[in-house]
């Protein structure tokens, strides 16, 4: 699985230092810091505001490329294993799907593991989804066309959102934007073994972030942290899911949404060659450019039809 060279100039950068779980929590959440690139896409209106929760109020971006109309609502959860990362690690993400998009994105901080561990960080996306959906006017959003997207453990969080929200009565979610989700604990198929020592993710990094997020052995189970648990995958959002070739996490996204199709639903599932996990948030990297203009595309013609199911 070769790597694209501009992915392969990254690998080979970062290939003498520790992995993760070697760096420690501190150590990986100061490397995360780097992914404060700078900003390259010009948004009209970029400000920060507080989502109010039942546990307090919650950091958010927002990114609104027209203020003069009421556009779609993208809630976005970043990644980083639920342990690390901030408003930063996908801000220009946001501002290309805002901008690519024609819709309103809003980058929440969710409470970090493991100080804060399962369920805080996926109450918080539900509680930020449903402030969303019945205030969303007050940001210039159009809250009747919410859509949940994230990646790695953002996109973890928006699938447990969706599903809990069918379940209970909760928002309508119009669409999903799920990139590289990680939806099991830790199941062995192909890509968990061929891309073992994967640059960026490492095998043992995954069991690493998971350790920090989960209480028990009982929450490997739990829906609301490995969403392909749940009892039925039938009556989601349209989803579009993205992964990486050379990613431990490949065939976990990939069996998610084979699932997600039996049961019922549309979803787009696009395998990106090249690049690793991690790359839809690196915006020097042209795959990531191609993904995130596959990911606004798809969420556009979501939000079209208007349709929640």
């Amino acid at each position: 699985m070769p790597l694209d060279p501009d992915a392969q100039a990254i690998a080979d950068a970062v290939a003498q230092m520790p992995a993760l779980h070697e760096l420690g929590l501190e150590g990986a959440r100061e490397l995360t810091k780097l992914a404060d690139f700078p900003a390259e896409t010009e948004i009209t209106d970029v400000r920060e505001i507080t989502v109010p929760t039942p546990a307090g109020d919650l950091p958010a971006r927002v990114y609104h490329p027209n203020p003069r109309a009421a556009l779609p609502i993208l809630l976005y959860m970043h990644g980083g294993g639920w342990a690390t990362g901030g408003l930063w690690t996908a801000d220009e993400t946001c501002r290309r799907l805002a901008a690519q998009g024609s819709c309103v994105v809003v980058n929440l901080d969710y409470r970090l593991a493991p100080e804060h561990k399962f369920p805080a960080p996926f109450e918080d996306a539900y509680n930020a989804a449903t402030w969303l959906s019945e205030h969303g006017d007050e940001i210039g959003g159009d809250r009747t066309r919410l859509a949940l997207g994230g990646d790695s453990a953002g996109a973890n969080l928006s699938a447990a959102v969706a599903i809990h929200a069918r379940d209970h009565d909760g928002p309508a979610i119009t669409a999903l934007l799920l990139a590289y989700p990680s939806a099991e604990y830790a199941v062995e198929r192909p890509s968990w073994i061929e891309c073992a020592d994967a640059p960026m993710l490492c095998t043992k990094d995954v069991l690493w972030f998971w350790d920090f997020y989960l209480r028990d052995e009982a929450d490997r189970t739990d829906p609301r942290a490995t969403p392909a648990n749940a009892e039925s995958l039938a009556g989601l959002p349209s989803a579009f899911v993205l992964t990486a070739e050379t990613d431990p996490l490949r065939d976990d996204g990939e069996a998610f949404a084979a699932a997600m199709q039996a049961a019922g639903n549309h979803v787009v599932v696009k395998r990106y060659p090249g690049v690793f996990h991690g790359f839809f948030t690196m915006p020097m990297l042209t795959r990531s450019k191609t993904a995130v203009g596959d990911a606004a595309r798809f969420l556009s013609r979501r939000f079209a039809t208007r349709d929640p199911a």
